[in-house]
């Protein structure tokens, strides 16, 4: 059980920045796909980049893990480490936007979907 949640803080946290990578790559004018091929292969790549990246860019938030589920796991590891003794904002911090998406009607999207509370929050409309 400690061994899945220490899995899903570390995907939390990646997510987070994975999306604000590719908003801000965006925003800039950059071409997405472009941006996650340059970088996928130095030591900003990892498994989420090269999966979930392509398919943010494509507008796909199909679930391979939904958000129902992951703010579950969440919720569960926020509550561990507090009997740990341990503040984890990063982990607080992804919890909030995961239900952000949740209260958008988005519990069945996938992970990925965290693109769509972070572009709300900028206030970025997109297809």
């Amino acid at each position: 059980q400690n061994t899945k949640m220490v899995n899903q803080i570390l995907i939390s946290s990646g997510m987070v920045a994975l999306c604000e990578a590719l908003l801000y790559a965006h925003k800039a004018g950059l071409d997405e796909t472009q941006v996650i091929q340059a970088v996928s292969t130095g030591a900003a790549g990892s498994w989420s980049l090269s999966n979930y990246g392509p398919r943010i860019v494509a507008r796909n938030f199909e679930p391979g893990f939904m958000v129902k589920h992951y703010i579950k796991d969440l919720g569960i590891a926020l509550d561990e480490a507090k009997a740990m003794g341990l503040s984890l904002p990063g982990l607080a911090q992804a919890q909030q936007l995961y239900l952000a998406i949740q209260a958008q009607g988005g519990a069945e999207k996938g992970t990925q979907a965290l693109m769509l509370a972070l572009e709300s929050l900028n206030g970025i409309t997109r297809e």
